[in-house]
């Protein structure tokens, strides 16, 4: 029966993986559509859509934790669904943050607006002003006393033409007043709407921020209590092992493929140098790999909390080996890619969580662990720097950070080395 319960929820982790994919590539095309000139209410309609598709699979996902059985073998299997309800929250703050920058862009907008309406408004007045102030300076004039006073009839109905024409313009002049008001009213009202708006998005930001620290907490609890348990603690280090050699062997097939197609690519190019020199022309170049420059940057901004090498465990009290350094970082902060060179793995796993693994030739690679969130794709290029995810506590992990590895040859070895 807990073989079955447990196929079961597995296969409902991979569909809920899956449709996490499409929201966070929907996510990602709409930051792009972001930088067009005016903002549109379409634009926040369409954020407002995607944020109730979000709440819908956080409420599947509450729903797994509440009926799942976790006993020790599906302890891993609760952390992977706690880590994704955490990476829906985080899609979700995103979204909320995307909305606040469009109100702040629509507020500028509804400023400028209300400017405009005031200027014209002012011009109106201004106009009506003039109207009056003439009418006292001329002395008042009834418009009767200006048809009386004609000699004939035509002059009289000149007259009553001309009277017209006054009146007309006067009332012209009233009404545009009281149009350049009206608009200046509406253009404040609507500004006052948005910033209302605002306020609320930036009070579900609070909300969500502490929502997403409540289950980081809790995810992080699950693994505290694990490495407690002798026995349950035993099978996750086995789990981690297993699956951290499973990730190595990736690595070094990956590696080498793209090894491979790099001496394809040189033989091509020495092949298309040697047909030049002899006039005879030769394909264009492109594609192909990016090779580091030897000087990696720090992928993220934050204190190191665990150094390379041989550690003791805090709670059973054995040394254990590290391979590779721990970069404090709040959850979500930036991680860059620490040197130019191409991804050759940007997947899930248990033990590492969503982690990449990008090759920047001569045998060096980095590996990246523990991310929120993934920002490139097994074969993109990548330049120094280069932001490629975020910070996150996805995997065995107890906090956010970056989980930080170099390799060479195949070999872990320290980070510290290779830093400037």
């Amino acid at each position: 029966m807990n073989n079955k319960r447990f196929v079961k929820v597995v296969a409902i982790v991979l569909a809920f993986i899956m449709l996490l994919s499409v929201v966070m590539i929907a996510l990602t095309a709409l930051a792009d559509d972001s930088a067009s000139a005016r903002v549109t209410q379409t634009q926040i309609d369409n954020l407002r859509n995607e944020r109730r598709e979000l709440e819908r699979q956080r409420n599947d996902i509450e729903a797994q934790i509440n009926t799942i059985e976790f006993e020790h073998k599906t302890e891993i299997l609760k952390k992977e669904i706690l880590d994704q309800r955490i990476m829906v929250t985080g899609l979700e703050i995103e979204n909320i943050n995307e909305s606040i920058e469009y109100f702040n862009s629509l507020i500028r907008e509804k400023e400028y607006e209300v400017f405009l309406a005031q200027t014209r408004e002012d011009e109106q007045l201004d106009r009506f002003r003039d109207r009056v102030r003439n009418m006292e300076e001329n002395g008042i004039i009834t418009y009767l006393e200006i048809i009386f006073d004609s000699t004939s009839f035509a002059d009289m109905l000149a007259r009553i033409d001309f009277v017209g024409e006054i009146m007309r313009a006067d009332q012209e002049a009233y009404d545009d007043l009281t149009a350049a008001r009206e608009e200046t009213e509406e253009a404040k009202e609507a500004l006052e709407e948005t910033k209302s708006d605002l306020e609320d998005e930036e009070e579900r930001l609070v909300e969500k921020e502490t929502e997403l620290y409540e289950q980081i907490k809790e995810a992080s609890e699950l693994i505290l209590q694990l490495e407690d348990d002798i026995e349950a603690e035993r099978e996750l280090r086995a789990i981690v092992v297993a699956e951290e050699e499973r990730v190595m062997q990736e690595i070094e097939t990956a590696v080498a493929e793209l090894e491979r197609q790099r001496a394809e690519e040189q033989a091509r190019r020495e092949r298309e140098a040697a047909a030049r020199r002899q006039g005879t022309g030769g394909g264009g170049g492109g594609g192909g790999s990016v090779v580091g420059t030897g000087s990696m940057t720090w992928p993220a901004q934050g204190r190191v909390t665990s150094e390379f090498g041989v550690r003791r465990h805090p709670v059973h009290g054995d040394m254990r080996q590290h391979n590779g350094i721990d970069i404090g970082a709040p959850h979500g902060a930036a991680v860059v890619a620490a040197d130019s060179g191409t991804v050759v793995t940007s997947r899930w796993c248990n033990s590492f969580g969503n982690f990449i693994v990008i090759s920047h030739g001569n045998g060096i690679n980095t590996l990246y662990a523990h991310l929120s969130s993934r920002g490139v794709s097994v074969g993109d290029n990548v330049t120094r720097g280069q932001q490629i995810g975020r910070v996150g506590s996805t995997g065995v992990s107890t906090g956010p950070h970056l989980h930080f590895e170099v390799h060479v040859d195949g070999v872990r070895v320290n980070p510290r080395n290779h830093l400037s």
